[in-house]
């Protein structure tokens, strides 16, 4: 962007005169495909597109330029080429398959990236779910998601074994706590030299972290100890082995903010710096060909928080709540429509099923919702009690009818007969494990919510565990009045095109604010229906 000086002003030449009506300065600056000249005239500031510019003469000055600024050119042109795709943008991963293949299916069409949601899934779930992905988008490039699973190790390195055997090329990897030799086993199955001795990365990893101690583990090469159990094992080459410390463990790492799930809840301005921090250090000490990206998640649910994402630096931008009110994600109606009211201060910490041994916290919506608090209150019964047989009696009734809604020892059984299908070892370490046993059968209530969550059971309407951030409230505000104010217009696509293409508006307006002028409130980008010729004219 550049300003004149009163020594040489630079005058507007063109057809018609340039408009100080607000709808009109809206209008020019959403033409994003073009320049924008801001102009000052006998009626006050305007924007106009086309024409020519001149030292001199008697055109109206003007003040500031902004060139062509499409969503394509957002974030890291290195990030779209490696992963194949039109935007810096990627769906991410939502367990219990929240993140559809429909999703997915919709924005890798798109060209976005997308991550299936599949933590939490049987395995014949998940292969059934690649299996489509392979039909439905030949080609096409996504990712699926692996989720680190320290109570259920073999649920990971079932997951690994299937994303092999289909050839899934990319994984987005979160909720790691440490490195697991299922994980590096994935990366580096995949590692291989060409022709000219260059190490080829056919598996890719995007790492979702929030801390930069976990951030700097992924950063490094494979821990060589691992390397060296997995070649023992037979599980990777010697090549492979032999080319491990020349590549980092993941290609990508999201900085994961204040988000729905599994969250620390960091400030994105707080973390994004100091994850960048990291990378170039590390890129200083080993050189890689091919530096690590960075991108940023959490929080965005507004094209003015994706602008200030990559204005901060991030390569790309990962969203999550705000795709979990669309039609294609993989919950139940009712859940869109609570969440398409949701509001920022409505998410609340509430005890993980999947680490809830450990503490591990995830955040939830709480509106309308009792599983926050029904949740807390078995954590701390699990801290306080060594088993079901040593709560009191009136606990345990009051858990059996208004919280299960069931016998415990009936829960009990069937939590003997999923854990034989998915994962025996959970039963074999209940044995002579009062406490163990305990933590299962609370378990269930966190699973089972957030599966009534997703069929839409009316009857525990009061108990859905919905994973939300603040940025669906966000969102709601931004939409509001707008035809995405409705539960049943929110696509993926849609509002990803809307978040890219309003990322891209508001770092016009900033860089026009930089310049000393003030635009009309009413000069904000408005998400409006596009045709299919014209989402075709954006994705070309």
């Amino acid at each position: 962007m550049s300003t004149s000086t009163p020594q040489q002003t630079v005058r507007w030449y063109g057809q018609g005169y340039p408009s100080a009506d607000p709808a009109a300065i809206h209008q020019a600056l959403s033409r994003l495909e073009q320049p924008c000249y801001i102009v000052a005239g006998p009626h006050g500031i305007g924007a106009v597109v086309g024409g020519a510019t001149a030292v001199g003469g008697d055109g109206p000055p003007v003040l500031a330029f902004v060139p062509a600024l499409s969503p394509q050119r957002l974030g890291s042109a290195e990030f779209r080429a490696a992963h194949g795709v039109r935007y810096s943008y990627m769906g991410g991963a939502m367990a219990g398959g929240i993140a559809s293949v429909e999703m997915v299916v919709a924005l890798a069409r798109r060209g976005f990236l997308a991550s299936f949601g599949a933590a939490g899934l049987l395995a014949e779930d998940i292969a059934r779910a690649l299996t489509r992905l392979r039909e439905e988008i030949p080609g096409l490039p996504y990712a699926v998601n692996l989720i680190h699973s320290p109570s259920e190790q073999r649920l990971e390195r079932d997951a690994v074994q299937l994303f092999l055997d289909h050839g899934v090329r990319c994984v987005e990897a979160s909720a790691y706590l440490d490195l697991t030799p299922s994980l590096v086993r994935y990366r580096l199955a995949g590692l291989r030299a060409d022709p000219s001795g260059r190490v080829v990365t056919e598996n890719r990893v995007i790492a979702k972290v929030s801390r930069g101690e976990t951030a700097e583990r992924f950063m490094r090469p494979a821990p060589a100890a691992l390397v060296e159990g997995l070649l023992a094992d037979g599980l990777i080459s010697g090549e492979q082995a032999r080319l491990a410390h020349l590549v980092p463990l993941a290609d990508d790492i999201t900085a994961e903010a204040d988000s729905g799930g599994h969250t620390d809840r960091r400030p994105l301005p707080a973390l994004l710096p100091v994850i960048l921090r990291i990378r170039d250090a590390i890129q200083r000490e080993h050189r890689y060909a091919r530096p690590i990206r960075v991108g940023a998640a959490g929080g965005l649910g507004t094209p003015a928080a994706v602008a200030g994402a990559f204005a901060m630096g991030a390569a790309y931008v990962v969203t999550g709540s705000v795709n979990q009110a669309c039609v294609e994600s993989g919950t139940s109606p009712a859940v869109r429509e609570v969440l398409a009211q949701a509001d920022i201060a409505d998410c609340v910490m509430a005890p993980a099923a999947d680490m809830f041994e450990m503490g591990v916290e995830l955040q939830v919506l709480r509106r309308g919702s009792m599983f926050p608090m029904r949740a807390g209150q078995l954590y701390r019964l699990y801290q306080m009690y060594d088993g079901i047989e040593a709560l009191p009696e009136a606990e345990r009734r009051r858990l059996e009818t208004q919280v299960f809604r069931r016998p415990l020892e009936e829960v009990w059984q069937e939590c003997v007969a999923y854990f034989s299908r998915r994962d025996p070892d959970q039963l074999s370490r209940t044995e002579d494990n009062p406490r163990r046993r305990m933590a299962l059968i609370f378990r269930w209530y966190l699973g089972m919510s957030s599966r009534w969550a997703t069929t839409g059971e009316r009857d525990r309407a009061a108990d859905y565990q919905i994973w939300c951030g603040p940025a669906m409230g966000s969102f709601n505000s931004w939409v509001s009045g707008s035809y995405l104010n409705s539960p049943g217009n929110r696509t993926v696509t849609d509002v990803a095109h809307h978040l890219m293409r309003g990322a891209a508006y508001h770092t016009r307006t900033a860089q026009l604010r930089s310049a000393g002028l003030t635009l009309p409130s009413t000069a904000e980008y408005v998400p409006v229906p596009l045709d299919t010729a014209e989402l075709e004219e954006v994705a070309s």
